[in-house]
């Protein structure tokens, strides 16, 4: 949205992973009060329809007049504001808000505990849905925040056998190497190998695939879970274009490639319904150049979509409570005022390895603990 690729409208209110604490409830709320620690799932959703009572927040067939799904601060998901102000307002609070128990007691997790309205139930919902199991052994294409917490999930409550993180950027993957995380790190060369874009590992300068890669890296070509956390802008340096439009699928043709047969590939990389930043015809209305003939001979299972985040949310909030998962510290994390976000948009474009917390009435400050300002 920030590079006009999505038709935003000028000057939205951006923002859609909110936390925060109730300052007034309206006379429908029920539940929750004034003084609760509050993590807002980015859907938007009635609590009512027929996919809300499915736990399909993530469908909500009647806070969007345009589709299913409405969502906080992003293009076609309703028009509802962001959080990135000094207040929101929140619908359906009783539904969509989980409140934090006892969070003044932990405010050292508060950045964790920010994560559960995207970053934390979007990733687990890619390994989960993507059928990452004990000993699985899994890839996923970036390493910026969802890929990393992917792994993190992977790693430190799925029990995957080995995890591989792809990206351009160093800085990184040496954050995916402190997960615990194998690393592959990808230059774009122009020459094609069998129809695929070529790569060019840094450290060695071997050219080929990426399955290729993974045989001379890892010792093994065959991966059961493929995970695109990098979506439709998978070849953008944050805003300098290193890909044509037909290479908007390259991720997810590469994953086509490089899963054993039977396996699954899970995308919840972002891919829009139009793109205003294409050249072609094919990207302009969102479309994909996929090899899918690959897919369906080896009977790949493919999961994608906005993840439902009051699924999984409250099982998730206990286990970041109850230090069974850390995913923030891993994440560079960088707390700012709502002012500093416009240069910290620049920066994140630029390749700046950060996730930042914006921090507008200085509710961080005030839990007083020094961890928070990493």
């Amino acid at each position: 949205m920030v590079r006009g690729r999505t038709g935003a409208p000028d000057h939205p209110q951006l923002g859609h992973e909110q936390f925060g604490e109730i300052v007034e409830v309206g006379p429908d709320a029920e539940f929750v009060k004034v003084g609760d620690i509050v993590s807002i799932p980015f859907n938007v959703g009635c609590g009512r329809c027929r996919n809300c009572k499915r736990m399909f927040s993530n469908a909500c067939e009647y806070t969007n007049p345009k589709q299913a799904g409405g969502g906080y601060g992003y293009v076609g998901l309703g028009g509802w504001p962001g959080g990135q102000a000094t207040y929101n307002l929140i619908p359906y609070a009783d539904w969509n808000l989980l409140v934090i128990p006892d969070a003044r007691k932990h405010t050292e997790k508060w950045l964790d505990l920010a994560l559960l309205s995207d970053v934390i139930p979007t990733a687990y919902d890619a390994c989960y849905r993507g059928n990452v199991r004990p000993g699985s052994r899994v890839y996923i294409a970036g390493a910026g925040p969802i890929g990393l917490a992917a792994a993190a999930i992977c790693l430190q409550i799925l029990g995957a056998g080995k995890v591989i993180v792809s990206d351009y950027e160093a800085p990184r993957l040496a954050q995916a190497k402190a997960i615990g995380a194998e690393t592959l790190h990808l230059n774009p060369v122009t020459k094609a190998v069998h129809g695929l874009t070529a790569f060019v590992r840094s450290i060695a300068g071997e050219h080929g695939t990426i399955a290729d890669a993974l045989m001379k890296t890892f010792g093994t070509d065959e991966i059961d879970v493929g995970i695109d956390a990098a979506g439709f802008e998978c070849n953008g340096s944050h805003g300098q274009a290193r890909c044509n439009d037909p290479q908007r699928a390259e991720v997810i043709n590469d994953l086509f490639r490089v899963v054993r047969p039977t396996g699954t590939v899970s995308i919840p990389g972002v891919y829009t319904q139009s793109d205003k930043g294409a050249t072609e015809p094919l990207g302009k209305t969102g479309g994909l150049a996929l090899e899918y003939g690959v897919a369906w001979e080896k009977g790949l299972t493919i999961v994608q979509g906005q993840a439902p985040i009051g699924t999984y949310n409250r099982e998730l909030m206990h286990a970041i409570l109850g230090g069974r998962l850390q995913v923030a510290k891993y994440l560079n994390p960088t707390i700012i005022t709502l002012d500093q976000a416009p240069s910290a948009y620049k920066t994140f474009m630029e390749g700046e390895p950060r996730k930042y917390f914006i921090d507008p009435s200085g509710m961080l400050g005030a839990a007083g603990h020094a961890s928070l300002h990493a």
